[in-house]
C-alpha cells in the first residue's frame, strides 16, 4: 500500500510540474501579448496589495484560536451575560415578545425575508430583511411542546406532543386524562397573510409530534409530505381510536415502532392525513450503551446519601426532580387518604419501592419483552429529497432511509455506537457522501460539557457513505470548550453554511453556545468560529442556550431558548475567506426547513472564482506565483469587458483546465462560464 500511493503521489507531482510550466508560459501570453500597452502595468498589479486578500488563506489544521479559550469563565446573566466571539459578528440580539418571555423557545424555519420561531407558548414570526434590526410581525399564541415549525408555499406546520395543548389554541391547558379538546400532531396554518396566520386543520397522532420534517417530492407538485416523529406515551383509545400501546407481534397495528407520514394536498391543507405508517425499524436490536459519565456518578451517589428518589430511565438511573417526587407523593396520600390527605412516612417508603413501575408506565416501557428490541420511534428525520436519502437520528441508532417513493420510505443501513446516547439530527454534505449525526447525551437538560466528560459523549459522529449507501464511521466533533455543572450543554441542531467545495456547519450546543466547524476532512473536523454566552444562572442549571442555529441567506440565525432571537455574520479569516463568504451569499434560499436539506447550487460569479483561487491558495495545490497569476487576471477580467474580458478569461480557463487537482477543475468551469456571459 505504501508503494502504491507514493506511485500515485509522485504521478500526481509529474502533472502538476508540467501543468505549472504551462500554466505559466500561457499567463505570459495572455498578459503580455494579449493586452499589448496595458501589460506591464498588469504585471506591476500582480504583486501589489490590491491584488492580494485582505487576509492570507490558512490552512484549516493550521486553526488558532484565541487562547485561553475566553468562553471558559464568563460572568452569568439571563440579558446581560458576558460574551465571547471568534470569527462572528453579531448583527442583533432581539428579546421576546411579553408573552413568550420566560417560556421555552425551540426551532425554526424561514420564508423569503420571515423566521418563524417556534415557542411552548406558539410561534413568533420576524421580518429579517433588516438583520441589524429584526421586526416584530406576529406573535401567535397557540401552546404545545415542542411547537417545532416548518413551512411550505403558504402553509406553516407545527409539532404539538405534550398534554396540555388544545385544538382550539387555548391557555388554560387540558387537565382529564382522556379528552377530546386535546391536541397532539400536526397544527396546519395559512400564511398568506403572514400577520394572520389563519389555523386551518390539524392530523392527530397516537403519540404526538415530538418534532416532523416536510418533504417535497421532486416529481409531485400537488402534495407536500410529513414524516411525523412522536416519542411520548401512546395515547388512549379512549382519546384517539385506534390507538394502541402493545407490542407489534400482538397487535399489527400497534402504534409503537413506526413513524407517520402525513400527506397534505396544497390546495385542499384541510384534507391532510395519515397516509402510511411505516415500520423502518424492524430487525434492529436493542443498541450498545455507555455508563455514567465520572461527575454523574459522583452526583448520584452523593443524591441517594441524601435520601434522593432514583429510577432507571431509559437505561441509566437517575435523580427524579423534588416538584415529581412531591407531586407524586401527593397523589399516593390522597389515594390511601382521600383529598387533601398528606403525605406520611409510609406513603414515601411505598413510593421508594414503587417508583421504577410507575417510571415505566409513564414511559411507556413495556416491560423484560421490549429489552432486547431496538428504537421504537426516531427524535428527527432529515429528508434530502435531491439525493432520495434521508438520515434518521432515531433514539439509539442513525438510520440511512430511501426516500424515493416518499409514501414509503425504506431503512438501507442502520449504525449504532456505544459512544452515543440518543441519537438526535442528521446534516448530509451537500454532495450526499458523508453524513454528521449529533448525541443529545442528557436529553439536553444536562451539563455534558464539563472538563471531565469524554470527548466522544454528547459529540457528533461523521460517516462517510460509499456507493452501496452503507455509512462508515470516520471520527467525532465535539465542542472544544469546557462548560459548567449549571450549563446544559450537548451537540444540537445546525446546518451546512454553503461555501463552495468545503463542508462547513454551523451548530448549537444549548448553553455551550454556537460553533462552526469544517469537517471536510470527516477524519479532522476543526472549529473555525464560534459564539458563547455565560451562564443563565451562576448559582444553579436554568433553562437557556442556542436550541437551533441555521446559516439562511447570508445570515446566521439562533433561536436562544431564553433570550429571544440573535443574528450573526461570518467574519473574514484565514480559515474562511471573504471571497468564500461572498460566494456562500450568492445562494439564495426561497425558504428552509430545519429537517429539511437542500442542495446548494452556486450562480457563476467572480466571488465563485475567487473563493476557489483561495482554496487553491489555502491547499497549496499551485505555487505562490500561479496563485497571484491567476488573481491578477481575475481582477482584470473582472474590470474589462466584451470580447477581452472574455478571451482573458478562456486563456485563465485553458492554462488549468485538466489538472490533476478537482478544486482547479471547478475554476477553470467557473472561468469558463464567466468568459461565456
Amino acid at each position: 500500500m505504501a508503494n502504491k500511493e507514493y506511485h500515485v503521489n509522485k504521478n500526481t507531482e509529474y502533472v502538476l510540474m508540467n501543468k505549472s510550466k504551462l500554466f505559466l508560459t500561457l499567463m505570459v501570453s495572455v498578459l503580455i501579448g494579449a493586452y499589448g500597452c496595458s501589460s506591464s502595468s498588469m504585471m506591476d498589479d500582480s504583486s501589489s496589495p490590491s491584488m492580494m486578500p485582505s487576509i492570507e488563506p490558512k490552512p484549516v489544521t493550521e486553526a488558532n484560536p484565541p487562547s485561553p479559550d475566553p468562553r471558559v469563565g464568563l460572568k452569568a446573566g439571563l440579558f446581560d451575560a458576558e460574551e465571547a466571539s471568534w470569527n462572528l459578528n453579531m448583527l442583533s440580539q432581539t428579546p421576546p415578545p411579553e408573552d413568550f418571555v420566560g417560556v421555552t423557545n425551540s426551532d425554526l424555519a424561514f420564508k423569503g425575508n420571515y423566521a418563524f420561531q417556534g415557542n411552548y407558548n406558539g410561534v413568533i414570526v420576524w421580518d429579517v430583511s433588516n438583520p441589524r434590526s429584526p421586526e416584530l410581525v406576529v406573535d401567535y399564541l397557540c401552546p404545545a411542546s415542542q411547537s417545532d415549525v416548518s413551512v411550505y408555499g403558504n402553509l406553516l406546520f407545527v409539532s404539538g406532543e405534550g398534554l396540555g395543548g388544545r385544538l382550539d389554541c387555548g391557555t388554560e391547558g387540558v387537565q382529564e386524562t382522556v379528552s377530546e379538546e386535546r391536541l397532539r400532531g400536526i397544527r396546519i396554518f395559512d400564511i398568506t397573510d403572514v400577520k394572520q396566520p389563519k389555523y386551518v386543520s390539524n392530523v392527530q397522532t397516537c403519540r404526538g409530534s415530538h418534532t416532523h420534517s416536510v418533504l417535497k417530492d421532486p416529481e409531485d407538485d400537488e402534495n407536500v409530505y410529513i414524516y411525523v416523529s412522536g416519542s411520548a406515551p401512546v395515547r388512549p383509545n379512549e382519546e384517539l381510536p385506534g390507538c394502541s400501546a402493545a407490542m407489534p407481534d400482538e397487535d399489527p397495528n400497534s402504534a409503537l415502532f413506526r413513524i407517520e407520514v402525513i400527506k397534505v394536498p396544497l390546495d385542499n391543507p384541510e384534507e391532510a392525513a395519515i397516509v402510511n405508517s411505516p415500520r423502518i425499524f424492524e430487525n434492529l436490536t436493542a443498541a450498545p450503551t455507555h455508563g455514567m459519565a465520572p461527575a454523574d456518578k459522583a452526583a448520584l451517589e452523593k443524591a441517594k446519601e441524601e435520601g434522593a428518589f432514583t429510577a432507571e430511565i431509559f437505561g441509566q438511573e437517575r435523580v427524579i426532580p423534588g416538584r415529581y417526587v412531591r407531586m407524586i407523593l401527593s397523589n399516593v396520600a390522597q389515594q390511601r387518604a382521600g383529598e387533601g390527605a398528606e403525605p406520611t412516612a409510609a406513603d414515601s417508603a411505598y413510593l421508594r419501592e414503587n417508583i421504577q413501575m410507575m417510571v415505566d408506565q409513564q414511559f411507556g416501557i413495556g416491560g423484560d419483552e421490549e429489552d432486547d428490541r431496538g428504537p421504537n420511534q426516531c427524535h428527527d428525520i432529515t429528508l434530502y429529497p435531491e439525493i432520495g436519502l434521508a438520515g434518521g437520528a432515531c433514539e439509539g441508532y442513525g438510520l440511512l432511509l430511501d426516500i424515493t417513493d416518499p409514501v414509503n420510505p425504506k431503512r438501507v443501513d442502520a449504525v449504532a455506537d456505544s459512544n452515543f446516547s440518543y441519537w438526535h439530527s442528521a446534516t448530509f454534505s451537500n454532495d450526499g457522501s458523508k453524513v454528521l449525526f449529533t448525541d443529545e447525551w442528557g436529553g439536553g437538560g444536562q451539563p455534558k460539557c464539563r472538563e471531565t466528560d469524554p470527548y466522544e459523549w454528547g459529540a457528533n459522529a461523521l460517516f462517510t457513505i460509499n456507493e452501496n449507501n452503507k455509512m462508515e464511521f470516520e471520527s467525532y466533533y465535539k465542542l472544544p470548550a469546557p462548560q459548567t455543572s449549571e450549563e446544559n450543554c450537548v451537540a444540537h441542531n445546525g446546518s451546512l453554511i454553503p461555501v463552495p467545495g468545503r463542508e462547513i456547519m454551523v451548530q448549537s450546543w444549548y448553553q455551550g453556545g454556537i460553533s462552526v466547524f469544517d469537517w471536510t476532512d470527516t477524519s479532522n473536523p476543526v472549529e473555525i468560529a464560534f459564539h458563547d454566552r455565560g451562564p443563565v444562572d451562576s448559582t444553579r442549571m436554568a433553562n437557556g442556550g442556542s436550541w437551533s442555529v441555521y446559516w439562511y441567506n447570508g445570515m446566521i440565525i439562533n433561536s436562544e431558548i431564553a433570550r429571544g432571537l440573535d443574528i450573526f455574520e461570518l467574519e473574514a479569516n484565514p480559515l474562511l475567506t471573504q471571497n468564500e463568504i461572498d460566494a456562500a451569499n450568492t445562494v439564495t434560499l426561497d425558504y428552509l426547513n430545519a429537517q429539511g436539506q437542500p442542495m446548494f447550487e452556486w450562480p457563476t460569479t467572480y466571488a465563485l472564482a475567487k473563493a476557489y483561487v483561495d482554496q487553491l491558495d489555502r491547499d497549496g495545490e499551485m505555487s505562490a506565483s500561479e496563485i497571484s497569476a491567476l488573481r491578477s487576471g481575475i481582477a482584470k477580467a473582472e474590470k474589462s469587458s466584451g470580447s477581452e474580458k472574455s478571451a482573458l478569461l478562456a486563456e485563465l480557463a485553458d492554462g488549468i483546465d485538466g489538472s490533476a487537482s478537482t478544486k482547479a477543475g471547478k475554476l477553470a468551469e467557473t472561468l469558463r462560464d464567466l468568459a461565456s456571459m
